[in-house]
């Protein structure tokens, strides 16, 4: 079959080119494409309707009257919808003075953005004030800027969280947790560091120096893309991981510190590598106490390791 022309053109009403076809009389899609960035295959219009041609391994097929019968036009995937912006939820602000109202609490937050809602709860036969309230901002990035951080409201430290959830919702999202941190390596660094990735909110470095610190950002997302990287920070290799109060226990090399659970707020402890006893394989244990020359009888209290 010996090779013709096709008029092709990128929109219906735009001027055509002239495309050459194979020997077998397919047009290729990359010759297509060559002309018009983006194009996924060819249209025509018959009858008043739009036909597409049938596209098989990056070789467009003539309709069944052949190519010169038509004009063509061309096809281009269609952009995928947005995604759907997150939804403001009802804030709950805790730790409110007794005397702080709606009025109080409405100025201050809206310096982070527009309120749709500020109520503060009260004790229905006194009228006073049961020291929360409730607030609702109407754009999602004013509600991220209000988790971020904590408030000064009328002289008290107050805490802004997603109610129904222990750890703030989102903020739990919003930290990471840096291991393998050296004494060597200053908030002030993290900062300025991280801060090249998006907003950073709070840097936590435990003192006494414990080998790794806390990075809270602005943008959960920023957070949750870092985990499971190594970063070099000043000539040091940090390795980022999501911010949990406790884990299953992993490796010996993984091991930060464990605290009893007898009870009462447990204790965190630092011990060195060396020091660090062989897994118990009964009665359930998790793990020893270090070995010390005077050590007294393996505690058999259930360990929370602590990061």
């Amino acid at each position: 079959m010996s090779i013709e022309y096709v008029l092709v053109s990128e929109g219906e009403q735009d001027e055509p080119i002239e495309l050459p076809t194979e020997e077998d009389g397919s047009l290729l899609l990359s010759t297509v494409t060559a002309q018009f960035a983006g194009a996924s295959g060819l249209k025509y219009r018959a009858g008043g309707r739009l036909r597409g041609l049938r596209l098989v391994e990056d070789r467009v097929s003539p309709p069944p009257g052949g190519w010169a019968t038509h004009r063509y036009f061309c096809a281009f995937p269609r952009a995928s919808a947005p995604s759907p912006r997150p939804r403001c939820s009802d804030l709950i602000v805790l730790g409110l003075p007794w005397k702080t109202g709606e009025d109080a609490v409405r100025e201050y937050f809206s310096s982070f953005g527009e309120l749709l809602m500020v109520q503060v709860k009260r004790d229905a036969k006194t009228g006073l004030s049961k020291g929360f309230g409730f607030i609702k901002f109407a754009e999602y990035e004013a509600q991220l800027r209000a988790l971020g951080r904590r408030h000064m409201i009328d002289g008290r430290w107050c805490d802004v969280r997603i109610p129904n959830s222990k750890d703030g919702g989102a903020a739990a999202h919003r930290k990471v947790f840096v291991g393998r941190c050296t004494e060597n390596l200053t908030a002030d660094d993290l900062r300025e560091y991280f801060g090249a990735f998006g907003q950073v909110t709070d840097v936590f470095v435990p003192r006494p120096f414990r080998a790794f610190s806390f990075v809270t950002f602005l943008d959960p997302e920023v957070a949750q893309s870092l985990c499971g990287q190594d970063h070099i920070i000043k000539g040091v290799s940090v390795n980022i991981s999501t911010a949990s109060p406790k884990r299953e226990r992993g490796s010996r090399s993984q091991l930060l510190g464990w605290g009893l659970l007898d009870g009462a707020a447990p204790r965190v402890y630092s011990w060195p590598p060396e020091a660090w006893p062989a897994h118990s394989q009964h009665s359930g244990h998790a793990a020893l106490a270090p070995h010390t020359p005077h050590s007294a009888a393996p505690d058999t209290k259930p360990y929370l390791k602590y990061e």
